[in-house]
């Protein structure tokens, strides 16, 4: 008895049933797509760069060709963390790569703000252009105006006009809501702007959304101009 459990201690372990390799193989082969995924971000950035330098403002061409080399060096912080997860190397500091990997995303987002705040600086205007040539005489109640009913008035004014100025032209706002989502979340790893899980969630999943509407209808994606 005590020689047959020797025998038994003793014996190899048993080789992977065919399923188990099969399944093994199966999710192995699953992970090449993400590597291609990757490598086509890279990609797509450098062609969005090519696109940014031929806008013909100066300021959309700035920040559009800023944010998109910005893009192309958080892809590839990306892609060498995936390569770290993967387990080909193990001489690379995560932490650091991560931190890259935000400063450069939180760059090309808050340079995509900033084109997003010129677009609509120039949609205001335009708005409030239109709206003066159709007010010729404009009508003033020279009774019971104070300081504080100019400055009211002015708030009203502008929040309406900027209202008007994104209600007529959608992808701009959906374009500022989704970078304003997406820039949460670089904000709170770096430390600039800490939010909790739940917004940080939230903004994500409108994010997405937003990606999802240009994706199934392409006018409702800015246009570089």
């Amino acid at each position: 008895m005590e020689q047959k459990q020797r025998a038994t201690a003793l014996a190899p372990p048993a080789s992977p049933s065919p399923n188990r390799q099969h399944s093994v193989s199966r999710l192995q082969n699953l992970q090449r797509p993400r590597k291609w995924f990757r490598v086509g971000n890279v990609v797509h950035a450098l062609q969005a760069t090519r696109e940014s330098i031929h806008a013909t403002d100066l300021v959309p061409r700035f920040c559009l060709t800023l944010a998109s080399l910005n893009r192309v060096g958080y892809f590839i912080c990306d892609t060498i963390l995936f390569v770290k997860s993967i387990g080909i190397t193990s001489g690379i500091n995560k932490e650091t790569w991560q931190v890259w990997a935000a400063r450069y995303y939180c760059s090309s987002l808050l340079l995509s703000l900033v084109r997003d705040l010129y677009e609509i600086s120039l949609q205001m205007e335009q708005v409030a252009h239109d709206r003066a040539k159709r007010e010729k005489s404009p009508t003033q109640d020279p009774f019971g105006y104070s300081v504080a009913d100019e400055e009211t008035e002015w708030l009203q004014s502008f929040l309406l006009l900027l209202f008007r100025s994104l209600k007529k032209h959608p992808p701009l706002l959906l374009d500022t809501v989704k970078n304003f989502c997406d820039i949460l979340n670089p904000l709170d790893q770096l430390g600039i702007y800490k939010s909790n899980a739940g917004i940080i969630g939230l903004g994500g999943l409108v994010s997405s959304l937003a990606g999802i509407i240009t994706l199934a209808y392409p006018q409702m994606k800015l246009k570089i101009h």
